[in-house]
């Protein structure tokens, strides 16, 4: 069975070495010194570790369950979750208002790495939840946060988003699911919905749906979509439960992974719901939800790689196989370890530079979340919402790529269930579809975000990356290992730009054609940036004598390794781009 230790040594040097957090003008961040973070990630990863972790593959092996309209969690999990409740893990972030803790997004989303990397289906539970809680907390009425937010801060109550139906995905301009309004104000919610995640459980009090519903006679097409707040059973006056609501679950879905996670199809009957923000303004209000969750998924994507990559790790140490071709390395053993050969070492060390560096990027959009929100910076939240496609999109392809390459280092026991490491793959498969299939994630980054803004947030990206090779290319070895890499490969990205603005004016397949291949473009920048930072912050603690000199030695050899064999991936994919959209669309329908 797989294992999963808490990587908190290099999230401890990204938090403090790279984003330097405690120095940080954002308002919470003085607080996040090096012993308390220290303290949490340490606590995290022990739970993570000892309980999570071990229900990874009871929750794949015998799924979810529904009997009698009830649906039952996997053996152990509401056990884990009254844990994971008890030690207020679910309110890290949330409102001190309504029971939370208020610490910074940065932490919380650090601790979500280890926690999905530990049981992604279990964490789906408390994750849709917290997405729900920040739909409520920024457009729900003060009545509608003193009744639902402090249960859902604490997971009495958990939530979900109920966006898809049978015939609509992302096209929700088609959806059916009708709201009709009552006397009293509320709505009376009918419709069917699919692939609900976390749509009923026997973990929670109460089940808090968000769902996408027309008002009849309202515009048509997207513009014409509500949200409502649909609780699976009515709240009493008191705030406890009360009457079931006309709302039951159709079935479960019987899906490639995430087992232990009740994905539904759930039926409203003339549900009771009440409007969440302004009517026919539900879009904006799921957006809310929709892009935290866009920040999470790309961190699932990364969490798999993470368990994927330290697992195979270990196998690559202890497995023998043959004999380096340079000479016996093994003299005692029959063979030497896998990882004595190149090709290994290769697999090895794709995966281990693009979890370090997808690390450091999701915990730097997590700081500009944190600007944007608590400092109030338009910059920050230019930039993330430019980069909310990048980390959902590139790190789930990439991630799942990497569990493939951790799984094909176990040679057959990787195909087999007995060694858990299809798990991984099956598991990070779904992070390329839901939230916005990854496709959709590059239309939106060439389609909307590149221009946003008058193109502010793009420039201001390849300026930040431009002054931060300025200044750190005084140091020859740095200059020529990461500087160099990084400006070359931040131009290729403004020469995809710039194509796509010269010639998707006059036709837009011109744009579109090559959005998939400018959003891993963009991917590697910002892994690039990253491996340059992390280089910059290593040396530097070489230079002040840092204690543990082969932690930062190694990070800079990881770091030439990225800029050396995956930074040119760039490229192709500007190779790609800027052949148009003809080889793309050349070929008739009716000849696929």
């Amino acid at each position: 069975m797989p294992t999963f230790t808490a990587p908190v040594k290099d999230m401890q040097f990204i938090l403090h070495d790279v984003l330097k957090a405690s120095e940080q003008d954002v308002p919470g961040y003085d607080e996040l010194d090096r012993d308390f973070t220290s303290a949490i990630l340490e606590e995290a990863g022990k739970l993570a570790g000892d309980v999570f972790a071990p229900l990874n593959a009871v929750g794949d092996q015998e799924g979810v369950r529904l009997e009698n309209g009830v649906v039952y969690t996997p053996k152990g999990f509401k056990e884990a979750f009254d844990q994971f409740r008890e030690g207020g893990w679910t309110g890290l972030d949330c409102d001190p208002e309504y029971g939370g803790q208020g610490l910074p997004y940065l932490l919380s989303t650090a601790t979500g790495e280890i926690f999905s990397a530990s049981n992604m289906a279990f964490m789906m539970y408390p994750g849709l939840t917290h997405g729900a809680y920040s739909a409520i907390h920024a457009h729900g009425s003060d009545e509608q946060k003193q009744t639902f937010l402090p249960k859902m801060v604490t997971c009495e109550w958990t939530g979900t988003m109920n966006l898809t139906e049978p015939h609509c995905g992302t096209d929700l301009g088609l959806m059916r699911t009708k709201a009709e309004p009552q006397d009293d104000g509320s709505y009376k919610i009918t419709g069917q919905k699919i692939f609900i995640s976390a749509g009923d459980h026997d973990m929670s009090d109460n089940v808090i749906h968000l769902v996408l519903a027309k008002i009849p006679g309202g515009p048509d097409g997207i513009k014409g979509v509500s949200l409502f707040i649909v609780p699976k059973f009515i709240v009493n006056d008191d705030n406890t439960p009360g009457a079931r609501n006309s709302l039951s679950v159709g079935k479960i879905e019987e899906k490639m992974g995430i087992h232990g996670n009740a994905t539904c199809v759930m039926n409203y009957d003339g549900a009771t719901g009440y409007l969440l923000g302004e009517a026919h303004k539900g879009m904006r209000a799921m957006f809310t939800m929709m892009n935290e969750a866009r920040l999470g998924v790309g961190m699932q994507g990364l969490s798999q790689a993470t368990v994927a990559y330290e697992n195979a790790l270990a196998y690559a140490k202890d497995r023998l196989q043959g004999r380096a071709v340079t000479g016996t390395e093994n003299p005692d053993g029959p063979a030497d370890p896998l990882i004595v050969h190149p090709d290994i070492r290769r697999s090895l060390m794709d995966q281990k530079s693009f979890v370090e560096g997808a690390r450091a990027f999701g915990l730097w959009g997590a700081e500009l979340i944190d600007r944007a929100h608590r400092s109030k910076d338009a910059e920050a939240e230019g930039l993330v919402s430019l980069m909310t496609p990048v980390l959902k999109g590139f790190l789930t392809d990439q991630g799942f790529d990497m569990t493939v390459l951790a799984q094909q280092i176990y040679g057959g026991h990787g195909y087999i269930e007995e060694w858990g490491m299809s798990q991984f793959t099956r598991d990070a498969r779904i992070t390329m579809i839901y939230e916005g299939a990854n496709g959709v994630q590059a239309l939106d980054l060439v389609g909307r975000k590149l221009a946003s803004g008058g193109g502010k947030p793009a420039m201001a990206f390849f300026e930040e990356i431009k002054s931060f090779i300025k200044a750190n290319s005084d140091d020859e070895e740095l200059k020529t290992q990461f500087m160099d890499p990084l400006k070359q490969a931040s131009k290729q990205l403004q020469e995809a730009a710039m194509f796509f603005m010269a010639q998707g004016m006059k036709n837009p397949n011109e744009a579109l054609a090559g959005s998939y291949d400018f959003m891993h473009l963009f991917g590697h920048v910002c892994l690039g940036y990253m491996w340059a930072r992390m280089a910059v912050a290593a040396k530097a603690a070489l230079a002040a004598g840092a204690e543990d000199k082969d932690f930062y030695e190694t990070k800079l050899v990881t770091g030439r390794y990225y800029m050396a064999r995956r930074l040119p991936a760039c490229a192709m994919h500007v190779a790609r781009i800027t052949s148009g959209a003809d080889p793309v669309m050349a070929l008739d329908a009716a000849n696929f």
